[in-house]
Parts: structure tokens; sequence; C-alpha cells
């Protein structure tokens, strides 16, 4: 991006023709530029700084289910253990803690954390998170003192959990019982920069995001069919929902932990009929395959991935980056490939904008000489410019579409590396995860140096007499400051974006090479 600030482009001489009588000093170019940097440190610094939540206290009234059985589902994909209506210490199976640890990601892990199935009762008594069930060939039942048969299947696919229930009303009168379910969970992770993450509701076919320190500050509440409520982190996902058509969804943190819930209206059993619920609990990766797998069971889980604001751009990079990692086994090799393949595409542009930038250059020593000429005169300055810029068949402008293009590129694949649980460890030479900094700061201090020799080689000749309060001039002075100041700000940022950014920054140096070669 830096190259299209350069002095010689469009953005530059656009800026001198619009201040070419303004005096000002260098020195204020400077400070202005600095105090830009210190702002932008300063945002970096509070957006990109781990946000957690104190867990040293804790008011929260938790009911001893040490009495109650422990045991375990599975499946090709996850482990769960089931305590009576609890389901927690979910393990995803192909995904480990880190590059360095082997231990299955766990999912509401701990005793603190559970998702809960149950039934309000009216005019009986329905099992609670201390109900001891018995349990025969995986089929769970209990049996109160009206008489009233609760049975529980749990089935599993993929990441998703499905929980039934039949209630058989043998008491002498009739009940009724409203389902609810709801995950409790305390903020024990970090926040990812960029990334929400927080509480997520899918309400009347809309997705509603709240993070954590809004969750602090209140509560919330929505009512709405077909729905689902949970928690959703930078790579995973915890719902549930229920299959019923009106519902009530809330969101409340109490104390250190934070709880999502759903409840359904209730359910009339007259005496000896018999009544069937049915819960969806989703544990699992924000992966797009998986969730388009988990849509059957939950409507609306497919698009709970937060894309950004450029979604429409991240969803197919990430799709090619996906691809072409099938294809090489190596993220980093298929980050290159995708930067190779993009700057391919902008290819007719680029060359138009460098085109452009070169016409610039031949134009400097006539523009200068407008400027001094005209300086008290800023119509016929205006007027004179455009003559030699149509003289020369260029804009001032011409050479910023390609920065204009870059910007949303940049931003999406920002994001989609963020989000991709593909990209989470993934490995590039020193590299053990391209979703994260590098270590050792040596891809930014690449993509630096590749920066300053981009820009560079597009820089014009200085002459001698360059006036120092010309635009122009300041704006090519600052330009100096700015490689130095990206490797800053950089080395905070995924090593995949940095590469990507590096690898774009050596195939431009190249393209301008054969362009002015060409000449």
């Amino acid at each position: 991006m830096i190259q299209y600030m350069d002095r010689n482009s469009g953005f530059a001489q656009w800026n001198a023709n619009k201040n070419a009588t303004a005096k000002k000093s260098a020195f204020g170019g400077f400070l202005w530029w600095f105090l830009i940097f210190i702002g932008v440190w300063w945002l970096l610094g509070v957006w990109m700084t781990p946000k957690t939540t104190d867990v040293t206290k804790d008011v929260v009234q938790t009911m001893d289910v040490s009495m109650v059985p422990v045991t375990t589902i599975s499946n090709d994909d996850i482990d769960a253990s089931v305590r009576g209506i609890r389901i927690s210490n979910i393990a995803l199976k192909d995904y480990t803690v880190s590059a360095t640890d082997d231990t299955p990601v766990a999912l509401l892990s701990g005793d603190d954390a559970y998702a809960e199935f149950g039934m309000i009762a009216n005019g009986t008594t329905a099992p609670n998170a201390t109900t001891v069930w018995k349990n025969k060939d995986g089929v769970y039942s209990w049996r109160n003192s009206d008489g009233v048969e609760f049975t529980r299947t749990i089935t599993t696919d993929g990441y998703v959990i499905t929980i039934a229930d039949s209630i058989k009303n043998n008491a002498k009168h009739d009940i009724s019982v409203a389902p609810y379910a709801h995950i409790v969970r305390t903020n024990d992770v970090n926040n990812s920069a960029g990334v929400s993450t927080g509480a997520i509701a899918y309400e009347n076919q809309d997705i509603e995001r709240i993070d954590w320190r809004k969750m602090d500050k209140r509560s919330y509440a929505y009512t709405t069919t077909d729905g689902f409520i949970g928690f959703s982190d930078q790579y995973w996902e915890t719902v549930v929902a229920l299959n019923s058509p009106d519902q009530t969804m809330t969101l409340k943190k109490t104390g250190t932990h934070y709880s999502a819930d759903v409840v359904a209206s209730p359910i009339s059993v007259a005496h000896g009929a018999t009544a069937n619920i049915s819960y969806n609990l989703y544990a699992g990766p924000l992966s797009p395959d998986a969730l388009a797998a988990a849509n059957k069971y939950i409507i609306g889980i497919d698009d709970t991935i937060d894309y950004g604001w450029f979604g429409f751009l991240a969803r197919p990079m990430l799709w090619v980056i996906n691809t072409l990692n099938a294809l090489v086994m190596n993220y980093g090799i298929a980050i290159i490939l995708m930067t190779l393949i993009l700057r391919m595409l902008m290819w007719p542009l680029t060359r138009k904008s460098y085109t452009s930038m070169i016409a610039m250059q031949k134009m400097q020593p006539e523009l200068q000489r407008i400027q001094k000429l005209y300086a008290n005169d800023k119509m016929r300055l205006q007027m004179e410019m455009m003559k030699v810029y149509q003289s020369h068949k260029t804009s001032p402008m011409s050479g910023c579409l390609p920065m204009l293009i870059q910007i949303p590129i940049f931003f999406a694949l920002y994001k989609a590396l963020l989000v991709s649980v593909q990209m989470r460890s993934a490995h590039f030479l020193w590299i053990n995860d391209l979703a994260v900094m590098d270590p050792y700061f040596i891809l930014p201090i690449l993509m630096g140096a590749t920066m300053w020799l981009q820009q560079y080689l597009q820089s014009a000749s200085k002459t001698s007499g360059t006036d120092k309060n010309d635009i122009a001039a300041q704006t090519q002075r600052m330009m100096r400051w700015m490689p130095i100041l990206f490797t800053i700000m950089f080395a905070w940022m995924p090593a995949g974006l940095v590469l990507y950014w590096t690898v774009s920054n050596i195939f431009g140096i190249i393209q301008m090479y054969i362009i002015k070669h060409n000449k």
C-alpha cells in the first residue's frame, strides 16, 4: 500500500495540487505523522490486549451433583460427559490445545461449565441436576412419586448432541412441562483482537452478537421461534436449541458466570398421554463444513462465523487458501500462492498505476515550475496543472485505485486468518502458528525491508532545488518513516497476514522492474 502514497503517486500530486500555496514546515508534517502513529499504536495496544474476567470470586449458588453418576458419550469427533441432565467436558478429538500439546481441546470443561437440559413442571415434579437416572443400554429413565415417567436418549452426529425426552403421564391428573436448556460458563478465555467473542443468539432469523463486556453491564432477552443461543469464541462455539415454535431466550451474568438460557412454552400432558421433547447442542469448531452439517439440526448455525464487513471477500479467500492447502499440504505455501494469484489478477490495474507513476516522475520539473510560478494564483495553478496532466494522458488520482482495492483485501484476509480454525497451529518454516504473531519478528522485518525497497525504487531522483515547503516533497520525506512504522505495527499481526504483505511487496518490486525495463 505504501507505494501508492509515494511522492510520485496520484495521491501525492493531488495533495500537492490542493495545498500548493500552504506554508507547512517539515517538522509540522513529521509531528502530524508521529501523532497518528502514537494514536494507532495506543488503539492497537487496547484492542489486542487480552481481556480476562477475574475468577477469584464466585457468588453463583451451585447444586451438589457429586452423587450423580457420570457416563460418557462418544463418536469420531467428540467425547463428552453426561451427568444427569448436564453435559460437559466435551473433547474435540481432531483439535489439540496447541502445536506442542496434544491434549484435545475441551469445551464446557470443569465443574463450573456445562450445558443443562431439563423441564419446569406444573402439577408434578421434574428431574433436576441432582436427580439420579437409571441407565440401561444408553437409555436414561426416572420415575417421580406421581408415577410420571421420564425417559431420555442421547445421540450424536458430528459435533451435534441431540437429547430426546419422553414424558408419560401416569398421574391421576393433567400436568404441564416447559422444556428449557442453558449453558453456564466463565469467561476463562482471552478475547482475540478483531474477532467477536462472547454470547451469540439467533432470533427471528437474525444473528445477534454480544461481547463479554456488554454482558457485564446488562442482561438480554429475546422472544423468537426456532432460535438458538450460546457462546462463541475465536475458534469454537457452544449453542443450544429447542425444537419449539415459541421460546424465550436470555443472556445474563451472575457473579463470574455467564449463562445463555432458552425456555419454551409449557406443553400440556393429559392423564395417560405421552409428550416428546427434543433439544440440540452444538459444541465444536467454527468450521464452515462442520457448521453446514449441523445446520440440519440447528437452523441458521452455518451463518455464525464472524467474517466481518468484507465477508464477501473473506469467504472466497479462505476457500482458496484451504483448496490450495489441500494441494500443497502447507498453509504458508498456500498463502504465498494465493498472493501471487491476486497480484496476477491485479496486474493490468497495477501496471497502469506504475505507468502513471513513471509519467509523474517525468512531469516533476514542469509541475514544480508551475507551482512556483502560480503560487499566489490558485485558480490559474489548477488550470495549468490540469493541462500538464492532459498532455501526459494521466490524472492525479490514477495511482490510487490499486490502494483502494488493497484495503478490503487486507482486512478480508486479516479476518479470514483470525477466524480460520484450519489456520490454527498451521506451521510454516520457523512459525508454529500462522494465525498469531511471528515470535521472532523475522517476517515483519522482511516486510519492512521490502516495503522500503519498493518505495526507494519508485521514488524520483532528488534534485538540489527541491522546495522544502513543497507538499509532495514533504510527503516523500514522511514516507521514509512508513516502513519503520508499518514494521512495528505489523509485528503483532498474524504471521499469515505479514507473509501475504511481504510476498505482495516482492511481487510489486519484480513487477516494477519489468515495467520499467519494458519502457
